[in-house]
């Protein structure tokens, strides 16, 4: 088991952080050649990537300071050194939001955030049938749905309330995983999101038990994990699913935040042809009959 999962329940939020942020640095330092930022290779490099001193050379920091950042030493950063990191190392947009959330400096392009259920939210999910949706927060905890949803990729209300998580039941339910087509990419974006969430949530309990439980339960996962990816987020685009009661569905996927408070949005799935739409009237119907 890595760094990355070895916090215990009385690990204090900047240990945390510091720790993932020098994982993070490092693991981004090492995936660029000097050739990419100019610099020659010479006959008696060993790092993989680029040396610590020239990171901090690059970005017009003291190595000294550098070193002590991937050591994780209580030091403070500021919003334009985390700014030079991020172009030496050639961050993306989601990076760099996952950069600056690790430091706990402010994001100038911080993600919304969202409301809780209300009423009238449910009524809305509900209007949509005979379209599969649901309302997610930002750890993919499944907090309501609608009658297609529940049967999109098995029986949702089989599943126990607190295993509703849309990351344990992609990494362990084998039921929810052979619905997925293509898993193995579906299961490596998800992770580098849940990692991108979670840097503004390392020392909260619901977010370390989702966590602990995916590292115990799943190598799938652990593999993951351990490349340090983040992703704030992914286009609108057509996702497939072999439903285990009507067959192959062919869905656009949307996500519709829901405001500025939690990470809470709702995930609608329309249809992408006539035969995906057909077959969703046939699931709601089923999933309606097994209601009743």
């Amino acid at each position: 088991m890595t760094q990355d999962v070895q916090y215990g329940a009385d690990a204090r939020p900047g240990e945390i952080r510091r720790h993932e942020l020098a994982g993070f640095l490092r693991s981004r330092r090492e995936r660029i050649t000097p050739e990419e930022v100019g610099l020659p290779r010479g006959p008696r490099r060993r790092t993989p990537g680029l040396r610590r001193e020239e990171v901090a050379h690059l970005s017009a920091v003291g190595v000294t300071w550098y070193t002590w950042l991937e050591q994780a030493r209580d030091i403070q950063v500021s919003a334009q050194v985390l700014d030079a990191l991020a172009r030496t190392l050639r961050l993306d947009a989601s990076e760099r939001v996952h950069l600056f959330g690790l430091a706990g400096a402010i994001d100038p392009t911080p993600a919304a955030s969202c409301t809780t259920l209300t009423p009238e939210l449910l009524d809305v999910i509900a209007q949509l049938e005979p379209f599969p949706a649901c309302v997610q927060n930002s750890r993919y905890d499944i907090l309501a749905y609608n009658s297609t949803y529940r049967m999109l990729l098995c029986d949702l209300d089989a599943i126990p309330p607190e295993d509703r998580n849309w990351m344990l039941l992609a990494f362990t339910h084998e039921d929810w995983r052979s619905a997925i087509v293509g898993l193995d990419d579906v299961l490596r974006v998800m992770a580098a999101k849940f990692r991108s969430g979670m840097a503004e949530h390392l020392a909260e309990p619901a977010w370390k038990v989702v966590l602990k439980r995916l590292t115990e339960e799943s190598a799938e996962f652990r593999e993951l994990w351990e490349r340090h990816e983040v992703v704030q987020s992914v286009p609108s685009k057509v996702k497939h699913f072999h439903n285990p009661y009507v067959g192959p569905l062919d869905v656009v996927h949307t996500d519709l935040w829901l405001g500025r408070d939690c990470g809470a949005r709702m995930v609608t799935y329309t249809p992408a042809d006539d035969a995906t739409r057909e077959r969703l009237g046939r699931l709601r119907e089923l999933a309606l009959s097994r209601s009743s």
